[in-house]
């Protein structure tokens, strides 16, 4: 298990780690669906407390076999069955999501956990053994998580007014594990690799949610007396869903990905990223409920379910890549645009008017000819654009 050359052209994702993808929307999929059946009722406090904890375990075990698959991906039997010995970990956490948001048994999610975090060690054990240069590093990484997964093993045991102090307190010792091991040697990732991984993951997760937005606004059609509202709703989700898109992949991030200095905060913040996408068809389903009449939310609460989780996605992608990239007003009008978006579950048909606000934020962004100064086209020094935007050697 050699190290791959992190400048190694026209790398992307494999086979085995789209099917890696795949496996983990399953989880995130289950996980939305119980958010928005807490949504319907009435509980949407909880709900998001609950998400946020599952989803942390979904993104995170995501995360680390995406960034160890960038440098060491060999691709030989044994890499193949530890990769898949991860994704029966997954199966084992997608099936746990519901017990842990309705109960609060997290169980099931831990064992899962536990399953992918061993046999990533595995993985930097093999890696460990065939690279002296790397050997620290990987040594490093595996030391961390089996520091950590028996403290996660015994977190069933913390009194429940402690449980997510706890949560949090471990969740903070995982998200050390990178930056101690990385600090002896950074391993060797792609950054066309990990921008081609991150982008992948971000359509599957907002592809799943407009299916589970889409039959939902279907099955309602189908026993709704009227459709006008159900109508509306699903051509305002279609836009926002298709802005969300637009907005994400609107410029190119390959220059924030070749240090640990700027690689790790890219990386770190895609979990507001992923967790606000995930929650889309959660909304949908709430503002179905209120327009049958099985939702216990009032008209703003249910609004808010959508609007306020989209903000967030358009927030994390500007703090992420756009606000690198944005130049002048421009800069600015993009978090304004966020808040505006969460506003709008103050105003009847809010689904409509998020719509719109989502339109302006793409015609925002695309005025910067981020796409064209990506593209190489020559843009002059009166072009109403960005500033230069630097690329890595």
């Amino acid at each position: 298990m050699r190290p791959r050359d992190p400048r190694e052209e026209g790398r992307s994702a494999s086979a085995l780690e789209l099917f890696y993808d795949l496996i983990f929307v399953v989880a995130v999929s289950l996980a939305s669906a119980q958010l928005g059946q807490m949504g319907l009722s009435g509980k949407p406090g909880q709900g998001v407390v609950e998400y946020l904890l599952v989803f942390f375990a979904i993104w995170w075990a995501w995360m680390n076999f995406t960034w160890f698959a960038s440098a060491f991906d060999t691709d030989d039997w044994p890499y193949r069955v530890l990769a898949l010995t991860q994704m029966a970990g997954v199966v084992v956490l997608a099936v746990g999501t519901t017990p842990a948001m309705r109960s609060g048994d997290f169980s099931l999610i831990i064992a899962g956990y536990v399953i992918m975090r061993l046999a990533l060690c595995g993985q930097w054990l093999r890696a460990s053994r065939s690279h002296p240069a790397f050997r620290k590093t990987a040594l490093r990484y595996v030391t961390g998580i089996l520091i950590v997964q028996p403290l996660w093993v015994l977190y069933p045991l913390t009194p429940q007014g402690f449980k997510i102090p706890v949560f949090v307190l471990l969740a903070l010792c995982e998200l050390a594990v990178p930056v101690f091991a990385e600090s002896a040697r950074q391993t060797p990732w792609n950054p066309n690799h990990i921008a081609d991984r991150y982008g992948s993951f971000t359509l599957i997760v907002l592809g799943e949610s407009v299916l589970a937005s889409t039959t939902a606004i279907a099955n309602a059609l189908g026993e709704a007396e009227h459709v006008g509202g159900l109508v509306l709703l699903g051509a305002g989700g279609f836009v926002i869903a298709a802005g969300m898109w637009w907005v994400y992949f609107a410029t190119d991030v390959i220059d924030q990905l070749g240090v640990v200095k700027t690689a790790l905060p890219f990386g770190y913040g895609h979990y507001l990223v992923f967790a606000s996408a995930g929650a889309f068809s959660a909304g949908i389903a709430v503002l179905i409920g209120l327009e049958d009449g099985t939702g216990k939310l009032g008209a703003v609460a249910s609004a808010a379910t959508l609007t306020v989780p989209v903000a967030l996605f358009v927030l994390g992608v500007w703090a992420l890549i756009l606000r690198h990239r944005l130049h002048g007003v421009r800069r600015v009008l993009v978090p304004i645009g966020a808040v505006a978006l969460a506003a709008t579950a103050l105003l009847p048909h809010a689904v409509v008017f998020a719509a719109m606000v989502m339109v302006a934020l793409v015609i925002v962004v695309e005025s910067s000819c981020l796409g064209q100064r990506v593209a190489g086209d020559t843009l002059h020094p009166e072009d109403e654009c960005i500033g230069p935007v630097s690329h890595p050697a």
